[in-house]
């Protein structure tokens, strides 16, 4: 990731569900006027979901996320259509597109005036209280006084739900999805910053940035760049060093430094280097707050004095990077576990979206920070792990748990240090 470019965790992920063949990818194209998506008369074309990072305005940067078919058939084409459904997972607004011409009597007068498959999806985005359109495509098919009084008819059957009929082949009624997606966007001023409550103008940051053999070659981790972006967004200063220079940076600048921020897998060294008055957290805490769950993954922690010989650990991550020599998920952690309980445990991995379907074997999860992961991708991580009630946490503060600096590396939040009071 450049510094420049908004992390696709952070854009808004707008999902377009449908059958196949009902022009899903054509709208995705038609609406960002680029050739994102492939389109085919061929039934199932789009076997997997699709990610492709856009810029709407003024929505802002955005991923738009093509679905297969829900229509899909068959064992494999099932197997599809719940990945179309995980997708649910990660949505911020949801696009129900169908064939208007292909509508029957018969769905236009009975339920919500769509089809049993689109019904079905529909169910679930108003369970997850997702905004969504409804788009009938292909209205060139019908005359035009057919095809309004379809769209009335199914607008008389949702309520306040928005209907476009639109035409990918005479690129009709595109301005007024549009208008209808700009209207359902998320308020982006009300999520909450890295740290941009945390700073003022002129604070001082410093950032502990390891450079070692599992860093990789030539640039910052994503983490990194996002919260050096957001203390320059919020006309503070960042000073990144590495933990050998650590004390000559702190004398250097004396009194002027607000917080040090570092690498968790560094918490022990530094925590040992920065004076007691300097308040001292990790990026991965920082992102556990930024995703909205750090109360609950410190809640979480105190399970790793119960695990017993043979129980299971899963440490998951959202990313797919390439794994080091030395590498935290792999390695380090599982050293680690093994150090502090001395216990004989039986220990899984994951990543990116390959995340368990069943997590009620585990006794404990132990996550990355999810800085690749869209908020709600890493919620509904953490409710699955609540309804199976296993434990979770993540990596910086398991890691500040078994250094014994736990409480220490959440002053900054006193409604979570108060927790370990």
């Amino acid at each position: 990731m450049s510094l420049t470019a908004t992390p696709n965790g952070d854009r808004v992920q707008i999902a377009i569900f449908g059958r196949r063949n009902a022009g899903k990818s054509s709208v995705i194209n038609a609406v960002t006027g680029q050739q994102l998506a492939i389109v085919s008369d061929v039934k199932g074309t789009t076997t997997d979901p699709v990610y492709k990072a856009m810029e709407i305005l003024p929505i802002g940067p955005c991923m738009f996320i093509d679905t297969p078919g829900l229509d899909d058939e068959g064992e494999l084409g099932e197997k599809r259509v719940e990945k179309a459904v995980q997708v649910l997972n990660r949505t911020d607004i949801a696009m129900l597109v169908l064939d208007i011409s292909r509508l029957t009597p018969e769905e236009l007068a009975q339920g919500r005036g769509i089809g049993e498959k689109e019904q079905q999806i529909q169910a679930m985005i108003e369970e997850k209280k997702l905004p969504y359109v409804i788009v009938l495509n292909q209205e060139d098919k019908l005359s035009q006084e057919e095809a309004e009084k379809r769209r009335q008819q199914i607008m008389a059957k949702n309520g306040t739900v928005p209907v476009c009929n639109v035409s990918t082949v005479r690129k009709t009624g595109l301005e007024k999805l549009k208008d209808a997606l700009i209207m359902l966007a998320p308020d982006t001023d009300l999520k909450l910053h890295i740290l941009g409550d945390l700073v003022e103008e002129n604070d001082v940051v410093v950032l502990v940035v390891p450079v070692d053999s599992a860093a990789p070659k030539g640039r910052l981790i994503m983490p990194q760049q996002q919260v050096i972006r957001d203390i320059l967004d919020n006309h503070a200063v960042s000073v990144v060093t590495q933990v050998p220079s650590l004390a000559m940076t702190l004398d250097m600048l004396g009194d002027k430094v607000k917080m040090v921020i570092t690498d968790s897998q560094a918490f022990g060294e530094v925590s040992r280097i920065v004076p007691t008055q300097i308040p001292m957290t990790s990026f991965s805490i920082l992102f556990a707050r930024h995703k909205g769950n750090l109360r609950t993954l410190v809640e979480g922690v105190t399970a790793v004095d119960r695990l017993r010989d043979g129980d299971r650990v899963l440490i998951a991550e959202g990313c797919t990077h390439r794994r080091q020599c030395d590498d935290i998920g792999t390695v380090k952690i599982p050293r680690w576990l093994k150090e502090y309980t001395g216990k004989e445990l039986q220990i899984e991995t994951c990543s990116g979206t390959g995340f368990p379907t069943d997590l009620s074997s585990y006794a404990l999860i132990i996550h990355c920070g999810g800085c690749t992961l869209h908020e709600k991708e890493m919620k509904h991580r953490i409710f699955r792990a609540q309804q199976c009630q296993v434990p979770i946490v993540n990596y910086g503060i398991f890691i500040a748990y078994v250094k014994g600096i736990l409480k220490r590396s959440v002053e900054l939040f006193p409604a979570v240090w108060e927790l370990l009071e």
